[in-house]
């Protein structure tokens, strides 16, 4: 079993084949925590790859479960100090959203749907910061500079030359109207998306105010999938306790409203123009007098029509 570099992915593979074991047994994780003496969500978050598991209770899970060949348990044993290796994002300190990294480190394909603001994984520099600049509680300097370098860091996601990310957003149209941080910075923003979006690998459709009421009205959410994991993880990001959903009806109603959204939407040339429209709002705002003192509602009132 080789080892990736990902500590997140490691803690993935070991707790899926430690929740193969579990199930060859015939035993429950309810079972098996009694045995550990452990309460039953740590044996989830174990088996879900959420928490690191220690080569101790790798040895103690093995024995519960029956397992017999060395090998077999000396591979999962080095599984498990291998997983406590740091990933690339470690270095930056406490930072939010690490398991999230780790999991889009890994994902060969994202479908995100964005109500709100442009996907981290496609912000320029200047909205990326301005986005942070914006945080609750404020964050020092200091903080929201190493906030802003992990954000582009994971960019390099969708430029990896041996594996680009497939990475598939449905934007709402608000968030092409709402100005973060100024028109200028907008104007720059919306150019990179339209560029980045002709990427074969990324496709962006825009959702129009004129579709009214549909299925994303409860909030951003995104599917990750993996190459060789047949595990899909739905993703949703949230103001104190981000939350992963990984049982199969949880992942299939996602699944079901993306491709309701998807189906909605502008189609990828059709949400190109659209961008385009909304950018020269954005041109025509720095043209006019006053244009430091343009305000999003300006900027909103002039945007493209649907």
């Amino acid at each position: 079993m080789a080892a990736n570099s990902n500590p997140t992915v490691r803690n993935r593979r070991l707790g899926a084949e430690l929740r193969r074991l579990r199930q060859a047994s015939g035993l429950k994780s309810t079972e098996v925590a009694q045995r550990l003496m452990v309460s039953q969500p740590k044996i989830s978050h174990l088996e879900n790859g959420r928490r690191t598991i220690s080569p101790r209770d790798v040895r103690d899970l093995c024995a519960i479960y029956g397992v017999t060949d060395q090998q077999v348990i000396d591979s999962l044993m080095r599984m498990a100090r291998e997983s406590g290796q740091p990933g690339w994002w470690n270095v930056y300190g406490d930072i939010p959203q690490s398991v999230y990294i780790g999991l889009e480190a890994d994902a060969a394909t994202i479908h995100a749907y964005e109500p709100l603001v442009i996907p981290g994984l496609l912000q320029t520099p200047a909205y990326a910061h301005a986005v942070i600049g914006e945080t609750i509680p404020p964050l020092a300097a200091e903080q929201a500079a190493t906030r802003l370098k992990v954000r582009l860091r994971r960019q390099h996601r969708i430029y990896d030359p041996a594996c680009p990310l497939r990475l598939w957003v449905v934007l709402d149209e608000s968030a092409l109207h709402r100005v973060v941080g100024s028109p200028d910075i907008m104007r720059e923003q919306l150019e990179h998306l339209n560029a980045i979006s002709a990427e074969p690998h990324i496709t962006v459709q825009i959702l129009p105010y004129t579709v009214g009421a549909h299925p994303g009205l409860s909030g951003q959410f995104s599917i990750l999938s993996f190459a060789d994991s047949p595990d899909t993880v739905v993703y949703l990001e949230r103001f104190t306790s981000d939350l992963y959903l990984e049982k199969p009806f949880d992942v299939q109603h996602y699944s079901v409203m993306y491709e309701h959204l998807q189906a909605q939407a502008l189609n990828p040339d059709s949400s190109r123009d659209f961008i385009t429209d909304a950018t020269k709002a954005y041109i025509n705002a720095a043209s006019r007098p006053g244009y430091s003192t343009v305000t999003a509602k300006d900027c909103s009132r002039s945007g493209a029509a649907p």
